[in-house]
């Protein structure tokens, strides 16, 4: 985080309980809540912290991967999947709102509307400060390759109805980028604060 502050296990429970609403945590819980803010530690002790949300088939995992990479090799930022967080959380939604809570810039690489973070792409619009530190990598689609696509994906309609208004919410905002080819989503990456 910008401010270099340090978040404490109370204050992480504080805010796993506000978005459980009623739900209170039981004493395993905020155990195993203890144990998982050792592995958050570098959200909290670098400069920008980005959260790179997107599919994890095949071979888009890959580029959420090259994004990850990319990112890490600017100074003092720590750039990360959702999946790196590996201590085991039984409420993915609650993971999902902690990391992005805390971190610095939300990235979401969009390929198509199978899968990936579609459910969190209606938090972006829903909550104003996720919506404000979000960048959409949108991939538009010329050839079809194999390759590179899944080939359940139909090129000319590759996004949902309830995708397109998010896509032309962070366009208005000046935050979405548009990407055909690896080196189009590497400059996607170089726009990035």
């Amino acid at each position: 985080m910008a401010d270099n502050s340090t978040v404490s296990v109370a204050e992480l429970a504080e805010k796993a309980e506000e978005f459980l609403y009623d739900h209170s945590l039981t004493p395993e819980e905020y155990e195993a809540l203890k144990h998982n803010v050792a592995e958050l530690s570098p959200i909290f002790t670098i400069e920008c912290a980005y959260f790179i949300l997107g599919s994890y088939g095949r071979p888009e995992i890959r580029r959420l991967q090259l994004v990850k990479d990319r990112l890490n090799r600017r100074t003092d930022t720590y750039a990360f999947l959702m999946v790196d967080i590996r201590s085991e959380w039984t409420n993915t939604y609650l993971k999902f709102r902690v990391l992005a809570d805390y971190t610095d810039v939300i990235v979401g690489i969009a390929e198509h509307a199978h899968g990936g973070f579609l459910v969190e792409q209606g938090y972006f619009t829903a909550l104003e400060e996720y919506f404000t530190k979000t960048h959409v990598f949108k991939r538009e689609y010329d050839t079809l390759d194999a390759d590179a696509i899944d080939t359940s994906v139909d090129p000319e309609h590759p996004y949902s109805g309830m995708q397109t208004p998010i896509f032309e919410m962070l366009a208005d905002a000046d935050r979405l980028c548009v990407w055909v080819t690896e080196d189009d989503l590497i400059d996607c990456i170089d726009s990035l604060p």
